[in-house]
């Protein structure tokens, strides 16, 4: 039995199933905390959700063009051709549209452009940060309380927001760009999996190279084990699914590294750490996003659920002018301390594991505090 507990040890990694899960669970946990924020309902922000609701109805129009466009031209071939004994016609439109949703995401680039249109996601995320911030300090008046997220992260600046204000046009053209390198290597590897004798090969190859590098051999080799016998459409969908979920995990997350000088490895690391609750977190809100019409709103919503998610994962970050402790608090909050000991909460006490708090006993909070603490609490 200890050599049993031994092994499963292991094998434990970030990306084990209890940590997807439990990333899912803290989707609808956040999002229900963050629509409780009365300032999220200003008349500011009904405006953007007006403006998000046009610009929903504006994706699917430019999403449908396409497809009408195909179906325009069969309409036109069929009155010199008898199209009704084939098929073909409408493979040819579902072929589209799976390359357009599938393969390309078209949709989820549509919303993502929203964050280079306006601040408002940025926004969004500090406001629920303090909200997260407000809720704690009443549900545990008069106890111990751990330091506050949102008075110090705040404070520092957010560079990727000042860029884009600086030069909008740069920004949007970075990030075209990358989509555009993303979108090809998508479509170029879709195209290789019409190879005669090798194209079965070619997708659960991409599967188990990607996998390997995210998850390890172990998981990576399940995966490419059980895609030679899958459909390729399945696979496709699932491989996407994967690539949008982290994309999308790092768009959400952009307000809080955009503050904070992380550099590239202790960014690799801090994700590294927490993957599978970041994808299991991700994964659900891509499927949500994936609802006509409220996909925008829903994006949302997801961002600030992220402020609650941060407060989590993270240890509440010090000020922006002690260089020695920002240099010491990056090199610890790159690895999730408490995730284990997180991970095995049931759902209904979330909120009831305290770490070592960093405001004396019995004292009122007050979310302008500036104290530094030396640990975090979950709430």
């Amino acid at each position: 039995m200890d050599d049993l507990k031994t092994y499963a040890t292991s094998l434990h990694t970030s990306f084990e199933p209890n940590a997807i899960l439990r990333g899912a669970q803290l989707t609808f946990v956040g999002a229900n905390r963050a629509l409780q924020n009365p300032k999220l309902f200003t008349t500011t922000h009904y405006r953007q959700a007006a403006f998000a609701v046009i610009a929903g109805l504006c994706i699917s129009l430019i999403l449908r063009i396409p497809t009408w466009t195909v179906r325009i031209l069969l309409k036109i071939l069929g009155l010199f051709t008898d199209l009704s004994q084939s098929a073909w016609d409408e493979e040819v439109i579902e072929g589209i549209e799976f390359i357009e949703h599938s393969v390309l995401q078209v949709p989820f680039f549509l919303m993502s452009m929203v964050r280079y249109l306006s601040p408002a996601m940025d926004e969004m995320f500090m406001s629920s940060l303090r909200w997260v911030d407000e809720t704690y300090s009443k549900k545990h008046e008069g106890e111990e309380l751990r330091e506050l997220y949102h008075p110090h992260l705040s404070s520092y600046t957010n560079t990727a927001v000042k860029e884009r204000q600086k030069d909008p046009y740069r920004a949007a053209l970075t990030f075209l760009l990358k989509f555009g390198r993303r979108a090809g290597l998508s479509l170029g590897v879709y195209c290789l999996t019409f190879l005669p004798y090798v194209g079965r090969f070619v997708l659960p190859a991409a599967s188990f190279y990607t996998f390997n590098n995210a998850v390890g051999l172990q998981p990576a080799v399940i995966i490419f084990g059980s895609s030679i016998f899958v459909p390729k459409r399945w696979i496709v969908r699932f491989l996407q699914s994967y690539f949008s979920s982290r994309s999308l995990m790092r768009e959400l997350l952009d307000p809080y590294f955009s503050r904070l000088p992380y550099d590239s490895a202790q960014k690799r690391a801090w994700f590294s750490s927490r993957s599978g609750v970041l994808y299991g977190f991700a994964l659900t809100f891509y499927i949500l996003l994936r609802i006509p019409l409220a996909g925008v709103l829903i994006y949302g919503v997801a961002e600030a659920s992220t402020a609650y998610l941060v407060t989590k994962i993270t240890e509440p970050p010090p000020e922006p002018g002690k260089r020695e402790s920002v240099e010491e608090w990056k090199g610890k909050d790159v690895k999730w301390e408490n995730k284990h000991e997180f991970l095995s909460l049931p759902l209904e006490a979330l909120d009831s594991l305290k770490g070592k708090t960093g405001v004396s006993s019995g004292r009122k909070a007050d979310v302008r505090d500036e104290g530094m603490t030396t640990g975090r609490q979950f709430t």
